[in-house]
């Protein structure tokens, strides 16, 4: 892996990102885990293995898929369950017959961001979540639902609304103590801006021109930190370790040999499993056909997600590998765009040395 570390090193002195982790694990173990860079610049603090990422959109595969895949297995939702079976509040409006297996592919026809931030922030916050959810209501569709795809925070911010709908619990505490707690996953949390946490090392995110200091410690996306800290689209914090134990235990339920019953083996497959009709797999993402962040070398059976903070995942669920890059790109400005060239540059030297 010394061309590995070789090329983290140079990314660092040449500020692709200030600090990062990168994992990597192959038919079971970590092969290589290493920190680099600063968690924060003002500061100097060095990244290390423990330190807490902002994993930003990551929080879709691995918290709001994760809960509605836990519904799916309870009997309490089916894919093929519309929205407004569901919340009565869009039963006249155009978004009625859009499915739960739309909004997780991304093909439900919703936009993919609004600022909702702006009018939010002038709201109560005791009535902001509320309000966002109106929003979400008269939010028009852009295309007929299931016609193409479009990657959307709109969708899974509807996505956690039916989670919390069916299962009268809240996001955070219902992926927590049905997934995580039993995983025996600790360094895997949402942060609500009202709750205090214990003092750990966070990694900087963007100088934040709306909230006028460095963010961190603190959900980065706006809409999310608008409405208490965390949505269906991003607020999930963890370590690089953290988020491997959750992928390792994915991939083990994917080949029916999971040691916990947390989440049946058969429905594991059929949401990472690409789907018809979209590019996608149900709340993850796959390899593109061209100049993906995944790189040349993944086998086309591989699943993964990024997030706009720094972060990524891919797991290629033919050969046993699973790569997860956790940084703070967007710190101190999401104008550095470096790490896009950078990804799949790190994803061929690293897959060339596994399968070579």
């Amino acid at each position: 892996m010394k061309p590995v570390n070789t090329l983290m090193q140079r990314a660092i002195s040449e500020a692709v990102f200030p600090g990062a982790v990168l994992l990597v694990a192959h038919q079971d173990q970590v092969v290589f885990c290493n920190a680099y860079g600063v968690a924060n610049l003002a500061t100097q603090i060095r990244i290390n293995q423990e330190t807490l990422f902002d994993l930003a959109s990551l929080t879709k595969p691995l918290a709001t898929t994760l809960g509605i895949m836990y519904l799916v297995q309870k009997e309490k939702l089916e894919l093929s369950d519309t929205v407004a079976r569901v919340l009565a509040e869009f039963k006249n409006s155009n978004k009625a017959m859009v499915t739960i297996q739309a909004l997780l592919t991304h093909t439900s026809g919703l936009p993919d961001y609004r600022p909702y931030f702006k009018k939010l922030s002038q709201t109560d916050p005791s009535h902001s979540k509320k309000v966002l959810r109106e929003f979400l209501v008269n939010e028009p569709l852009e295309y007929r639902s299931e016609q193409q795809t479009v990657y959307s925070d709109l969708g899974f911010m509807i996505l956690a609304w039916i989670l919390e709908q069916i299962s009268g619990d809240s996001l955070n505490q219902f992926v927590e103590s049905k997934i995580y707690a039993p995983l025996g996953i600790k360094d895997l949390f949402f942060i609500d801006r009202q709750t205090s946490v214990a003092k750990r090392e966070f990694a900087a995110t963007e100088k934040c021109s709306w909230r006028g200091k460095i963010v961190q410690g603190v959900v980065h996306d706006e809409n999310a930190y608008a409405v208490g800290g965390f949505d269906g689209h991003a607020g999930l914090f963890g370590n690089a370790m953290a988020v491997y134990q959750l992928l390792y235990y994915l991939l083990a339920a994917y080949d029916n040999r999971a040691t916990k019953s947390v989440l049946a083996p058969n429905l594991v497959r059929q949401f990472l499993t690409h789907q018809a009709g979209a590019s996608r797999a149900l709340g993850f993402d796959r390899p593109s056909e061209e100049n993906s962040s995944a790189g040349k070398y993944f086998s086309k059976n591989s699943v993964g997600h990024l997030g706009f903070t720094g972060t990524s995942f891919w797991v290629d669920l033919d050969r046993h590998i699973i790569v997860i890059l956790l940084t703070n790109r967007v710190h101190p400005t999401r104008q550095n765009e470096r790490i896009r060239s950078f990804r799949p540059q790190l994803h061929d030297t690293i897959m060339s040395l596994l399968i070579s």
